[in-house]
């Protein structure tokens, strides 16, 4: 009970600090101080542990769960091996099928909170980052007994002071998986010297040195936990899990008529009919037989994927497009491009406007969300993919590449300080660093498109001899020793 004594006067200042900075009284500040003391001797009376608490597990994302593929992932695979899980987190997005399906998954929601509408933004600020801090105490406290708690970083504030703090109390077992640091994100829109960015680079340096283990998404990454803030990590890279393989003909066909309903660049050329064929841009039906080919002529299908925030330009990939299309212009051989941008953000509103204000003759662009259901589909579906994720950090990798290779997708993607670990140039794909680059890339590897003897097709070939691991095979060799370790 000690560290947990600790573990609650070190959050009870912090808040008091915060709110201090933030402008409010000193009787205002010192609100958390009564609260937290509340809640601690509520807290002491809690029942003894539950001798099966080993089997329980709460997996933990102050963020939306259907847009955190690796901690749903999580979940399913502490499941395969008889764990009962608890899935904390947002629930804007639904989460994968398999997750809402399998009994031993539990969906506990929490609010979004935003905290008070009226003041300066830091009071605003620090007023949601307090109620948050209840809400998940609150959450962490009422769940059942846990054998650990597996929490994403980020988001870490409040989440990883507040998860610590139940699992002192608790007697749970603390891992922090972290896929970037908060504090560099933040640095995207407030810049590095902001207060409220220094606070958060303390904050998690200091709260990431009590977790029990923790897990990390690149060797960088580790290396540098390792150097700068002394904690030591195990890398689980991220693999894709079986889902993510090259589609059937016949399922891109369905995929391709399910989303022309919707979306144009998926429908055939108005002046192109067939009898007894059920038509695409990119597939052909006979409806006698069910036998689907793909149409001639067709276009090259590219697909990128984001979440539309400040660390990836999509002005990048239109500069791009735009150079393509005037080599289609002076070149026969090169193909008409459907360009299908997915996912949800911040910025998505505002790259649509420029992408409705562009006139391409020979490129089509549409930005849809996908079901989670369908998203694999399409990448397996598709000719070449583009990633633009460049790492707040220079320390994480996009895990929509690791998706793209999954399906033996090819990818060209923007440079970056560790993108090394994922993409090799010029053998599962190529990486650029600005406009110009990209746009000579696409030229060459569409040259002669839709034959496979280019360095398209050479790609696609070095990733299906590859070998390479998934999710399952990684996630048992790195995690599931750790889990077995802290929880038998």
């Amino acid at each position: 009970m000690a560290d947990a004594n600790a573990a609650v006067a070190v959050v009870t200042v912090s808040l008091v600090l915060l709110g201090l900075l933030s402008g409010l009284s000193l009787s205002w500040a010192l609100l958390p101080v009564a609260v937290v003391v509340l809640i601690f001797v509520l807290a002491s009376g809690l029942r003894g542990r539950d001798e099966l608490a080993h089997l329980n597990v709460c997996v933990l994302v102050l963020g939306d769960i259907g847009r955190s593929p690796r901690m749903q992932y999580h979940a399913l695979s502490l499941s395969r091996h008889g764990y009962s899980v608890t899935l904390i987190g947002f629930l804007g997005t639904k989460p994968h099928q398999d997750i809402l399906e399998d009994d031993r998954i539990d969906i506990l929601p929490i609010s979004e909170l935003n905290g008070l509408r009226v003041g300066p933004n830091i009071f605003r600020y620090v007023s949601k980052v307090m109620l948050q801090s209840f809400q998940l105490f609150y959450m962490l406290m009422k769940i059942e007994d846990q054998g650990y708690i597996l929490m994403q970083n980020p988001p870490g504030l409040p989440a990883i002071a507040v998860t610590w703090v139940a699992s002192r109390l608790r007697g749970n077992q603390l891992i922090i998986d972290w896929h970037n640091y908060g504090y560099t994100i933040m640095a995207l829109t407030h810049g590095e010297n902001h207060l409220i960015v220094k606070v958060a680079k303390w904050y998690e340096k200091l709260f990431g040195c009590f977790s029990d283990h923790n897990l990390c998404v690149t060797n960088a990454m580790r290396e540098d936990l390792q150097k700068n803030w002394n904690i030591e990590a195990t890398t689980l890279y991220d693999k894709p899990p079986s889902i993510f393989r090259e589609t059937p003909l016949k399922l891109q066909h369905e995929l391709f008529v399910r989303m022309s309903s919707a979306y144009s660049p998926f429908r055939p050329s108005s002046d192109v009919t067939k009898e007894h064929m059920e038509l695409t841009a990119f597939t052909e039906r006979n409806t006698q037989t069910g036998a689907v080919t793909r149409s001639a002529g067709r276009p090259a299908l590219l697909i990128s994927s984001t979440s539309w925030t400040e660390d990836e330009d999509f002005s990048i990939l239109l500069q791009a497009l735009e150079e393509y299309e005037k080599f289609v212009e002076e070149e026969d051989k090169l193909p008409s491009l459907v360009c299908v941008i997915t996912g949800k953000g911040p910025q998505k509103e505002y790259y649509k406007k420029l992408i409705d204000s562009k006139e391409f003759n020979h490129i089509k662009i549409c930005t849809p969300w996908l079901e989670a259901e369908d998203y694999p589909v399409l990448l397996g579906s598709a000719d070449l993919g583009v990633c633009l994720h460049k790492s707040s950090s220079g320390l994480d990798l996009p895990m929509k590449v690791v998706d793209m290779f999954g399906c033996c997708l090819p990818v060209c993607a923007i440079h970056f300080q560790c993108l090394h670990e994922l993409v090799k140039h010029e053998e599962n794909g190529l990486i650029f660093k600005d406009s110009n680059e990209l746009s000579e890339q696409l030229k060459l590897l569409f040259s002669g498109f839709p034959g496979d003897q280019g360095k398209l097709g050479i790609f696609r070939k070095n990733l299906r001899e590859s070998g390479q691991k998934r999710w399952d095979e990684n996630w048992d060799h790195n995690v599931l020793p750790l889990i077995k370790e802290h929880c038998d």
